[in-house]
């Protein structure tokens, strides 16, 4: 299974249908007059946020959507039938953005949520709308007006309270194993995961919240390094950013300048998502002597000059990770309570988000441009400021879930 998590496709919606010049014909009805309906209308498109898939990769696929044109008017009057509207299903989280003129139409954060991305063209008027007193036999009617055609790009985003972030192989796929039910891949060697992973906390009768467990980071990801900023922009709709650091790397690696690589990263990609609220965890704490632990774990919060809450974890063990998701939970549910009591700081979350949003998707298509214009160089061999713009590099992200 492939995860798509950007599409470009051309929609069409229906065209109308023709009105049409006709006249009365019945036995003993002269001059029985006009009678030309008109044409249907043409079927409008929309998209649906649906449950049943997670990715974009059909849209990868076919590009093109086409509603039906609609039919055109008959005689006695009577219009032509309309055609039908046409839905395409996209995951929860997808944000759909008009190439032309970079307009965001709309954001599918909600099950079943539609949103019309093109309409359908209007019917022709038949010549019974054009009889006046002075012209009693009107030959004239009207076509149908034709449907909108637009080039779109699809967006998906994960819809997800909480983001983790931090280093390959600092516990993030075992955290999120540990509080959810979602299984990614974890093993006792270091590997990257490729892919968002989504999970849901329950904490208790109707308390529960959703965690994303986000590809490693690793520097110089912000200028292309690695996977990237790829899966970066998963973590924008997020409320708190879960910072997972291994206080005992494996490498022999310092943890704090680790955690600095993130951070860094962050700050560098996009200094709104840097400011979401980070909550600190040093995990893999039973790879270290007991004696040493707080010494260590000090030492690093200190040196990171860290002012938000911090947590000690063994992600293996289960130790110490009850204590985080409720501490989230509680925090989370705070934050939904004071939204909804207060409606200044509800529109000032909506405008950060908004805000957000637009920060991440010009920082991931500058970093998609200087992306290409290296592949260029490297495989023209000329300057980086060459203005050959060929490369095609518009399928979006494609990755093989790791079996």
């Amino acid at each position: 299974m492939r995860f798509i998590d950007e599409a470009v496709v051309t929609v069409k919606a229906g065209d109308g249908g023709n009105g049409i010049a006709s006249f009365r014909r019945e036995k003993y009805v002269p001059r029985g007059g006009p009678d030309g309906g008109d044409g249907g209308k043409g079927g409008d498109v929309y998209v649906i946020a649906e449950d049943n898939t997670n990715t974009l990769v059909d849209y990868r696929y076919t590009r093109r959507h086409d509603a039906m044109r609609a039919e055109n008017g008959h005689s006695r009057n009577c219009s032509g039938k309309g055609s039908d509207d046409l839905f395409l299903p996209v995951p929860i989280g997808t944000t759909v953005v008009d190439t032309e003129t970079d307009e965001v139409l709309g954001d599918l954060i909600e099950l079943g949520q539609t949103l019309l991305i093109a309409k359908g063209g209007d019917g022709g008027l038949g010549n019974t709308h054009f009889k006046s007193s002075t012209n009693q036999a009107p030959r004239k009617a009207t076509s149908g007006f034709e449907g909108e055609l637009k080039v779109l790009k699809f967006e998906l985003k994960v819809v997800a309270d909480v983001g983790l972030i931090g280093l390959p192989n600092a516990g993030k796929s075992t955290f999120i194993r540990q509080v959810s039910a979602a299984r990614p891949k974890v093993a006792d060697y270091p590997f990257t995961t490729l892919v968002p992973n989504l999970g849901v906390v329950d904490i208790g009768r109707h308390r529960s919240f959703v965690m994303a467990d986000i590809p490693g980071l690793i520097e110089g990801a912000s200028e292309g390094a690695g996977l990237g900023i790829r899966f970066l922009k998963h973590v924008a709709r997020t409320r708190r950013l879960l910072h997972v650091v291994d206080v005992k790397p494996v490498d022999g690696s310092d943890p704090v300048n680790n955690a600095r690589v993130i951070l860094n990263e962050l700050e560098r990609f996009s200094p709104e998502l840097s400011n979401l609220p980070q909550i600190l965890v040093l995990n893999k704490i039973d790879q270290v002597p007991e004696e040493e632990l707080d010494e260590l774990c000090t030492h690093i919060v200190a040196e990171l000059d860290w002012t938000g809450d911090v947590f000690r974890t063994s992600t293996l063990m289960g130790e110490g990770t009850d204590a985080v998701k409720y501490h989230l939970m509680n925090e989370i549910e705070l934050e939904r309570e004071r939204e909804l009591e207060d409606p200044i700081f509800a529109e000032a979350q909506r405008t950060r988000f908004e805000r957000l949003e637009v920060e991440v998707r010009l920082n991931t298509e500058a970093q998609r441009e200087a992306y290409r214009a290296a592949r260029r160089a490297a495989r023209e061999g000329v300057d980086l400021n060459d203005d050959d713009d060929d490369f095609d590099d518009e399928d979006g992200v494609e990755v093989v879930y790791v079996p």
